[in-house]
């Protein structure tokens, strides 16, 4: 698992920079890639951005092919030069990506993120007080960190379709270190070190990283939400235009990314590796979300609570199905249901 490169914190995670945006995943021979978009796709969590899951990834790793690569990425057009308060995963926020391994559409394995912020010093409005060289600088004022649990639902052998799973969970690793945002040449002299520090070995052969990086999804909104324009077909709609190249209206912008790679035999449902794309085992159903807890307190001293059960209130599979095929009125309830 190689590093993130800079600048403007590129995505080219595990070797192979990710283009395109299907959340499924083979395991042929030959590395596939499994993606998909949706960002503010929703009205509610267009006003959510901390818990709003705007592309997932899902493929062979190219450096690895005994290993899939699985990223999710959350909190979408974050502009790099965000401050004073920069962008972060939300505390109050549970990042979770499920894999379905039998075909059922109901996940077996999720992996869970849970992030913990602090502020190291609270009489200043810099999220930097100098150069931040490593994960563990001082001068990093507001440094974030995160767990990783590993939830397995397995339903008992000759067991009914309808019977209940058994659900075992195993928490990989904590007190991960995500990677500092991309502030500037004075704040982060050299982030991409910083960026490949930020990727974690949690054991069994996982490795991890959190943190901010480009949006690697390329869409044309301003074409695509102008009454369904596609510039280079501009003649062909029905209010004529003249053609024009597609616009990246994404470019520049970041997201944050976690990025997870696993053994193959971590997803499959006998944990052994498939004999080859046609193996039942070598297809697997990807899909990521995220949710918070159903009761949020607020406090005048700003100290507020959370607690309840949680509920789902983004989920992202195939590709730009909220965003553009579900329609406004049930656009909220979507993102609440499983797949």
């Amino acid at each position: 698992m190689s590093a993130i490169h800079n600048p403007r914190s590129r995505l080219a995670l595990f070797g192979v920079l990710v283009i395109a945006a299907a959340a499924f995943a083979a395991f042929p021979a030959r590395p596939e890639i499994g993606d998909a978009s949706s960002h503010r796709e929703a009205p509610s969590i267009s006003k959510d951005p901390g818990a709003d899951n705007t592309d997932v990834y899902a493929f062979v790793s190219p450096d690895n092919p005994n290993t899939v690569t699985l990223i999710a990425t959350y909190i979408p057009a974050q502009e790099p030069a965000g401050g004073p308060n920069f962008y972060e995963f939300d505390n109050d926020v549970l990042y979770e990506i499920h894999v379905d391994n039998d075909g059922d559409g109901k996940e077996n394995i999720t992996y869970q993120f849970r992030f913990d912020t602090r502020i190291r010093n609270k009489d200043t409005f810099l999220y930097a007080t100098g150069p931040i060289t490593s994960l563990g600088d001082s001068d990093w004022n507001m440094p974030q960190s995160y767990s990783v649990t590993r939830v397995e639902r397995r339903r008992m052998q000759h067991a009914a379709a309808d019977a209940a799973m058994s659900r075992s969970s195993e928490r990989l690793a904590g007190n991960l270190a995500t990677v500092p945002n991309n502030i500037g040449p004075r704040s982060t002299p050299n982030h991409e070190a910083l960026s490949a520090a930020a990727v974690h070995s949690i054991g069994g052969g996982r490795m991890v990283f959190a943190g901010q990086t480009d949006d690697p999804f390329f869409v044309d909104l301003g074409a695509v939400f102008d009454l369904g324009g596609l510039r280079p077909f501009n003649g062909a709609h029905g209010i004529p235009l003249p053609p024009a190249a597609g616009i990246d209206a994404l470019g520049g912008f970041n997201v944050h990314a976690i990025a997870l790679q696993v053994p193959i035999t971590d997803l499959t449902r006998d944990h052994t590796k498939p004999t080859g794309a046609d193996d039942p085992k070598a297809v697997i159903g990807v899909y990521a979300s995220a949710s918070r807890q159903k009761v949020r307190i607020l406090s005048d001293d700003a100290k507020d609570q959370t607690n309840g059960p949680w509920i789902q209130v983004s989920r992202l599979g195939n590709p730009l199905i909220n965003e553009v095929v579900i329609p406004l009125g049930r656009k909220d309830y979507w993102n609440r249901q499983d797949p």
